[in-house]
């Protein structure tokens, strides 16, 4: 069974977990990936905060607020980034930070090419925070992904897309 490492979400233990059945209120991040969320965070929190402050403030001052399009607009965008900052917050105390593993199998933190309908592709598994498909950082959880967890160099793998099934021979794994 293929067992990964994985720091834990609040305790800094590392621990070893299945690469397969992960709980769902867990977010599996990159080192680089949960700094990209502090710093979402921190700008919703200080920039974004005082940018929207103003606008609600601005608003007021045109009176009437019950037909007050750009006070509505603004304290719609407030409800959305204190959401977000709700997410974010609960992503990073979730968080568990995936620290790359190098060959072996394809798992998350892996970087690995393929070759696919004669041309040679460079893949990233991240978590689903971090998917980036067109920049070849594909989720563990997306059905691609799923395809690719658990193979090794030299296996073929086979995935079903929109418009069929599309054959990725996997190349090496880093």
């Amino acid at each position: 069974m293929d067992l990964m490492m994985l720091t834990g979400p609040s305790d800094g233990l590392v621990s070893s977990v299945q690469s397969i059945g992960f709980m769902s209120q867990v977010t599996y991040v990159s080192e680089e990936g949960l700094q990209q969320l502090k710093d979402e965070l921190a700008m919703r929190k200080t920039v974004n905060r005082l940018e929207i402050t103003s606008r609600i403030a601005s608003a007021k001052e045109l009176g009437d607020l019950s037909e007050n399009f750009e006070y509505h607009v603004a304290k719609d965008d407030q409800a959305q980034n204190e959401s977000r900052i709700l997410d974010l917050e609960d992503m990073i105390r979730n968080a568990s930070v995936v620290v790359k593993k190098s060959g072996g199998k394809i798992n998350l933190g892996s970087t690995f090419q393929v070759k696919v309908g004669g041309v040679e592709k460079t893949f990233q598994m991240v978590g689903a925070t971090e998917a980036d498909p067109l920049a070849g950082k594909i989720s563990n959880e997306s059905p691609i992904g799923v395809s690719f967890v658990g193979k090794e160099a030299g296996d073929t793998v086979e995935v079903t897309v929109p418009s069929g099934k599309m054959s990725y021979k996997i190349l090496s794994v880093e």
